[in-house]
């Protein structure tokens, strides 16, 4: 199975992003039966959501879990819907803030997460990394490119099974806050990424062994 796996940049004037600490680290791993594809997309409305459709036309792959950072959660949050909105609450690295636009005019409200988001969960947990599954990803970069992701394969008929999963924050991002702030350590955050990936994998095997 070939699956892409993309996180962000850093952002927001931190100089690190869990996101793509994971991605990094994982590209150096073998997974059994598993292709990993990668890819560290910008922080920017525009370049951001292209490169990621770019890596999709490019590898092709058959899943794809897109990373991100999400600030004050305490688990891995497996969002279940994008929503058709930008409404940035900070401006993106190229220092655009846009507010109340839709990101395709015209197009659906929302989409759904197409990974199987409970089994997702399920194998998290099952390898000890505390996860929830999360309604929204907001309407920051992180729900634009699950969006524009979703409606791409949408569009052009292609069964892939795709979706966005946020990070919290590595302790050295928090430990100078005045406010404790929950964070993970990027040991665990791979634990649990792992096991999703593996997930995946495994699900898309039965399916397949069904369809035969």
């Amino acid at each position: 199975m070939k699956l892409l796996l993309t996180g962000f940049e850093p952002f927001g004037g931190s100089s690190v992003n869990p996101s793509e600490q994971v991605v990094r680290a994982l590209a150096d791993q073998t997974f059994e039966g598993i292709a990993l594809r990668t890819a560290v997309l910008p922080v920017d409305r525009v370049r951001g959501p292209a490169e990621l459709i770019g890596a999709v036309q490019h590898c092709q792959p058959e899943a794809v879990i897109c990373l991100g950072e999400a600030a004050r959660r305490a688990a891995i949050s497996i969002e279940r819907v994008a929503i058709n909105l930008l409404d940035y609450r900070i401006a993106d690295n190229s220092g655009n803030q846009t507010r109340d636009e839709s990101i395709v005019p015209g197009g659906p409200a929302a989409f759904f997460a197409t990974l199987p988001v409970r089994k997702l969960a399920d194998a998290i947990r099952g390898v000890g990394v505390p996860v929830e599954l999360s309604l929204s990803a907001g309407t920051f970069l992180c729900n634009q490119v699950m969006y524009e992701l979703l409606h791409y394969l949408a569009l052009n008929k292609l069964n892939v099974p795709a979706g966005f999963v946020h990070l919290p924050p590595l302790p050295e991002q928090v430990v100078g806050n005045l406010i404790p702030s929950p964070s993970m350590s990027l040991e665990t955050t791979l634990r649990g990424i792992s096991a999703a990936i593996c997930a995946i994998s495994e699900n898309l095997s039965t399916k397949d062994t069904k369809g035969h």
